[in-house]
């Protein structure tokens, strides 16, 4: 994380600013099979309150964020979460994926959820080895799994595994 980056819980203060990075990250055609962001009632409501962060830059915008979701609702995978991050494309390079990252790892690991898992796009190269970087690992390739924009797109399946939590 560089000196003039800090990391602080998503708001609904940031939820132009995190709502226009999601676009932004759309419109590139490799983060999602999304092409329009949703409302902030709706990703509120999607997203887990504990673990939403924002990368600041000192003036207080938002560089970047990361959400998690439940995966289901059943007491068995209550443990797991998939995640979402997202960085505008002019701040990237500047650690702010690594970090929001960090704080996800942190505090997933906090509330006792064992596994962040997450679907990427084989082109979003940056994002999968982001992923790497911090400890996610490949567990297979779902092809041809769903249409983006008329064509079928195949989605690598990452996942991290607590080794604290057991």
């Amino acid at each position: 994380m560089t000196p003039t980056l800090r990391i602080a819980a998503m708001t609904p203060d940031h939820a132009d600013q995190v709502l226009a990075i999601y676009q932004l990250g759309m419109d590139e055609g490799h983060a999602t099979f999304e092409t329009r962001a949703p409302t902030w009632a709706q990703f509120d409501a999607a997203k887990l309150p504990a673990h939403r962060h924002v990368a600041l830059d000192p003036a207080g915008q938002v560089l970047g964020w990361v959400a998690a979701s439940a995966v289901s609702d059943r007491c068995a995978y209550a443990g797991v979460v998939e995640h979402s991050v997202y960085v505008h494309p002019d701040a990237r390079g500047r650690g702010a994926g690594s970090a929001l990252l960090g704080a996800l790892i942190a505090s997933t690991e906090a509330a006792g959820i064992w596994t962040v898992q997450s679907g990427i796009f084989p082109e979003n190269t940056a994002s999968l080895a982001l992923h790497a970087r911090a400890g996610f690992r490949v567990i297979g390739t779902r092809e041809r799994i769903g249409r983006h924009h008329g064509v079928w797109r195949d989605v690598i399946l990452i996942e991290r595994r607590s080794p604290h939590i057991s």
